[in-house]
């Protein structure tokens, strides 16, 4: 028998040895309670969790534009106007990229913003248009699923109608954030959307534009992401 030979079946000796005493130790039977105390000691009224996550994320650059529910889309345009954006990327699938639509129509129907920001549907298979996506695109638009107001960021949930690719290539990202959805914290917003029930395939927790520094500790932005991030917060807490 070589050495090799001899190695090997000492192994497998030595592997079933341990899994032996794993299966007679057993480990079965219910879990002890989880203490979640620690997790759930900070709550905030409505108001306070929205001003803390403003807070939070402007320390990181992040942007804010004021907005009600009746006058978000127009919000956003007159930000595209004010940049001089060309287009804005948008998921004509998603309820906010729906809305966006409908009413920069209805604005363009009543003579308003015509030759101003042009909106881009992501409509295709990026293989279609990866070209124009990853050269040609201004900013991207897309909703959120929520927020969290004790480290300040946004929850995005990727998906068909609104893929990850919207909110990390375009240089400017607008995310459409309703502060009724803002969670006291990361806890508080995996029980209120079920993610201890199902995990969604694809989640994202964004605190502010994508930064990096070299070995100098020279500070840059959006080099792996959008080098700004606009938060559109609409206020909708009378209504919640």
């Amino acid at each position: 028998m070589t050495d090799a030979t001899t190695s090997s079946a000492a192994s497998s000796s030595a592997r079933a040895a341990i899994l032996s005493r794993l299966r007679a130790a057993g480990g079965g039977g219910p879990l002890p309670p989880l203490d979640v105390t620690v997790l759930e000691r900070r709550q905030w009224p409505a108001r306070e969790r929205m001003e803390r996550l403003r807070k939070g994320m402007e320390a990181v650059h992040t942007e804010f534009l004021e907005a009600t529910p009746g006058n978000w889309t127009a919000v956003a345009r007159a930000f595209c106007d004010r940049e001089g954006l060309k287009n804005l990327l948008y998921g004509p699938g998603s309820e906010a990229g729906a809305r966006l639509a409908a009413d920069w129509a209805a604005d363009r129907g009543a003579g308003q913003g015509a030759g101003g920001t042009q909106l881009m549907p992501y409509d295709r298979p990026v293989e279609a248009f990866k070209d124009e996506l990853f050269n040609g695109v201004d900013a991207g638009f897309t909703g959120t699923v929520g927020g969290v107001a004790e480290t300040g960021g946004l929850l995005l949930m990727p998906d068909a109608a609104e893929p990850r690719l919207m909110s990390l290539v375009p240089p400017i990202h607008l995310a459409l954030l309703r502060a009724s959805t803002i969670q006291d914290s990361f806890w508080s917003a995996v029980k209120a959307l079920g993610w201890g029930r199902r995990l969604p395939p694809n989640a994202l927790m964004i605190s502010g534009p994508s930064k990096t520094a070299d070995i100098e500790q020279t500070l840059a932005y959006g080099v792996h992401g959008p080098k700004r991030l606009i938060v559109i917060l609409v206020d909708d807490l009378e209504l919640a």
